[in-house]
């Protein structure tokens, strides 16, 4: 996949992620499958602080100041120390639907950006900015993924309703 389908996988994504997660109720929004697992609104939570603070923020080091020491994250601990179960659900979606309209108007700016620059991180070694986009679009399928199961599993437990003539899930 070639690096203008991936910004444009990233903008349809922004897009997927609205229609999944508009008009969902406090109640599901907040419904986790099992007490180790996020619910919804960690979910979102998560996609908003990683849309800045990650992705864009690590991809714009690469292509700007590879030789230069990357910032830390610590996306698990944001959980707690974040207060994600404390935040509106609509706000923080807005806002990450925001900032994702801000990162495609950024990606689709760049002029002749070197995808080969890479960063050579203490843990993972050589990380290329080509690897920092691939990645930010997988990142975008595991939490789609994530989402669906939530929501599979949230009406599978709502409705006693025999779930199987849908197909295996």
């Amino acid at each position: 996949m070639g690096i203008d389908e991936i910004i444009l996988e990233l903008q349809t994504n922004g897009e997927a992620f609205r229609h999944l997660l508009s008009g969902v109720s406090p109640e599901l929004a907040s419904w986790k499958p099992a007490p180790d697992s996020w619910c919804l609104l960690e979910i979102i939570c998560h996609l908003h602080d990683v849309e800045g603070e990650d992705f864009r923020d690590r991809l714009r080091h690469t292509l700007e100041t590879p030789d230069e020491v990357m910032p830390s994250i610590f996306p698990t601990e944001w959980v707690i120390e974040r207060k994600y179960m404390e935040q509106d659900f609509s706000t923080t979606l807005n806002a990450f639907l925001a900032d994702r309209e801000q990162s495609i108007q950024w990606l689709t700016s760049l002029q002749d950006p070197k995808w080969d620059n890479v960063y050579q991180h203490p843990e993972f070694g050589p990380l290329s900015a080509q690897l920092f986009l691939h990645n930010w679009l997988v990142h975008d399928f595991l939490h789609i993924r994530q989402i669906l199961k939530v929501k599979y599993a949230y009406l599978e437990q709502s409705a006693p309703i025999d779930l199987t003539y849908a197909g295996n899930w």
